[in-house]
């Protein structure tokens, strides 16, 4: 799987690039086929405690999922978007198994 990172407007460290490919390669654990992801880090203009948003693109086999999740940490916005993509990819096999 190709997992692409764009972090918009700012550098993130290599700590938290890791952190995502680990928990986004995960992924193929439910859904072999998986060709890509692309991850995008963004900082909401808000200046609340909660401005970091995650944006996750997996590319299918004739189809695209995705999850945006936004909260306190990169971290734990990208638990929250790879939770999300887990249940559409669940969701997704069981209507490839009836087709």
């Amino acid at each position: 799987m190709d997992i692409k990172i764009h972090s918009i407007r700012f550098d993130a460290d290599t700590k938290l690039l890791d952190f995502i490919n680990v928990k986004v390669q995960k992924l193929i654990q439910y859904f072999d086929d998986i060709i890509g992801a692309e991850v995008f880090l963004r900082l909401d203009k808000a200046q609340d405690l909660e401005n970091k948003v995650v944006e996750i693109r997996l590319t299918l086999p004739g189809n695209e999922l995705f999850a945006k999740k936004q909260s306190k940490s990169f971290e734990e916005s990208t638990d929250l978007s790879v939770e999300a993509l887990r249940k559409q990819i669940v969701r997704h096999k069981s209507k490839l198994r009836r087709a």
